[in-house]
C-alpha cells in the first residue's frame, strides 16, 4: 500500500502528502515536540489553529510516566491527550544518546538504562520499543537505534550502524498498533563508508519511511549539510524522508532544499521558555532592557495570539516576571512562526520558486542583528 505520494518537486525539494490512520500530513512538515504527551502550555485546539498537522511524543518518557498500559486504556496517545491527528514516537533510541550516562549496558540484545524518575535498571530492546509504541497507538513508529556522540570515533560509529541495523530487523517482525506505520533510522555520522552502509541496510528492509539520524547533535553545520545533501539522494523516492532533531529557521530552509520532508525539534518550544522569541528580526530576547517600553508586535503580520493583541513591553514583562503567560505566548508565537515558514517553503515548491523563496527568507534572517543579551 502506498502511504506517501509527491505532488510537486522543485529540484531536490519535494512536496507531498503522508497518508496516515489519523489523516494526512502535507509535507514538508515540521512536527512540534510533545514529549509527555503534550506540546508545553498549548491546547491541542492551539495546535490545530497554528496549522500543526502532526506532533511528535517520546516513548521513553511515557513508558516510564504514567505507562504505556495506562495510556492504551484510555484510547492511546489520542485519547489521552485529546489530539485527533496524526502521532509519530520516537523508539527511545535519541535517549541512548541523550541520556548515555545513564546508560548501564548495551549489546546485542538492547540497552539497560538507570531510569531517570527512580534510579532503577529498565532494559530496552526493539521488541519493547515496538510493545510500547503499539500500546500508545501512535500513527508512526520508529525503530529503536543508537545514536553515538559527534566526534565519535570510526569503531564506535560502526557499533551502532551494526546495532542500528540488527534491531531494525527484529522491530521490522514486531507486531505494531493497527494501521501503524515504521520508519527504519540510518546512522553513520559524516562518515561517507558508513552512512552509505546504514542507508543500504535500512532501506532493504522495506520500511514504510526513512530517517537520517545521527546528525545536527554537534557536528559543524556545513558538515551537517553536506552530509544531508548526498545521504538522502540515496533515500528512496517514493517514500518520506525524516531528518530527527532540527527546527531553527535556517536549518529548516537548507533540509527542505536537499530533500527532506519531515522534521522535529524543541527548538521553538524551548526558546520560549528562555523568554526569547524567533522572528524575521532574528532571535529576540525579550530580557532585554530595551524592549521595555516597545509598543509593537513580536512580528508585524503575525496572526498569533502574542502578535495580534500584546506589544513587546508587555511580553517583556511577562518574561521578568516568570509569569505563565508569558510562557504560552512566546511558544504560541515560536510554533506559528516555524510552522508558516514551513507551509510558505511547501507552496513555493509548489509554485516551482522554492529557490528565491529560500534566498529571501535567508538573506533577511542572516541581515537581521541578534539582540544582545
Amino acid at each position: 500500500m502506498t502511504h506517501f505520494a509527491l505532488a510537486a518537486t522543485d529540484r531536490a525539494a519535494r512536496a507531498g502528502v503522508l497518508s496516515t490512520a489519523h489523516g494526512d500530513v502535507r509535507t514538508p512538515a515540521f512536527m512540534p515536540v510533545g514529549t509527555k504527551a503534550t506540546v508545553k502550555s498549548v491546547d491541542p485546539d492551539e495546535l490545530h489553529g497554528l496549522g500543526a498537522e502532526i506532533l511528535l511524543c517520546n516513548t521513553y518518557h511515557l513508558h516510564f510516566r504514567p505507562g504505556a498500559g495506562l495510556i492504551r486504556g484510555l484510547g492511546g496517545l489520542h485519547g489521552f491527550m485529546a489530539w485527533d491527528g496524526p502521532i509519530l514516537t520516537d523508539s527511545g533510541g535519541f535517549q541512548v544518546f541523550s541520556l548515555r550516562d545513564t546508560i548501564l549496558a548495551r549489546d546485542d540484545d538492547g540497552v539497560t538504562f538507570r531510569s531517570v524518575y527512580d534510579g532503577r535498571p529498565e532494559r530496552f530492546t526493539p521488541e519493547l520499543a515496538a510493545s510500547v509504541q503499539a500500546e500508545l497507538g501512535s500513527d508512526i513508529a520508529m525503530c529503536l537505534d543508537v545514536c553515538p556522540p559527534a566526534g565519535s570515533p570510526g569503531p564506535e560509529l560502526e557499533e551502532a550502524v551494526r546495532l542500528t541495523t540488527l534491531w531494525a530487523e527484529r522491530q521490522r517482525h514486531a507486531d505494531r498498533a493497527p494501521g501503524q506505520l515504521l520508519f527504519g533510522i540510518a546512522q553513520g555520522a559524516a562518515d561517507p563508508e558508513l552512512r552509505r552502509r546504514s542507508i543500504e541496510e535500512i532501506t532493504a528492509l522495506d520500511f514504510d519511511g526513512h530517517a537520517l539520524g545521527g546528525l545536527a547533535i554537534g557536528e559543524p553545520r556545513e558538515v551537517m549539510l553536506d552530509t544531508t545533501a548526498w545521504a538522502t539522494e540515496l533515500l528512496p523516492a517514493e517514500k518520506p524522508r525524516y531528518f530527527m532533531g532540527i527546527g531553527d529557521p535556517e536549518g529548516v530552509l537548507e533540509v527542505i532544499g536537499r530533500g527532506i520532508d519531515m522534521f522535529d525539534c524543541v527548538l521553538p518550544t524551548r526558546t520560549a521558555r528562555t523568554g526569547s522569541a524567533l522572528t524575521w528580526e532574528g532571535r529576540i530576547n525579550l530580557k532585554n532592557a530595551r524592549f521595555g517600553d516597545d509598543p509593537r508586535p513580536l512580528d508585524e503580520g503575525c496572526t498569533c495570539p502574542a502578535c495580534t493583541r500584546f506589544s513587546r513591553a508587555y511580553l517583556r514583562h511577562l518574561v521578568n516576571q516568570q509569569e505563565l503567560l508569558g510562557h504560552r505566548l512566546l511558544t504560541l508565537h515560536n510554533l506559528r512562526f516555524v510552522l508558516d515558514l514551513v507551509a510558505g517553503a511547501r507552496a513555493a515548491i509548489e509554485r516551482g520558486e522554492f529557490a528565491s523563496y529560500k534566498e529571501a527568507a535567508l538573506a533577511t534572517l542572516h541581515s537581521a542583528r541578534e539582540v544582545p543579551t
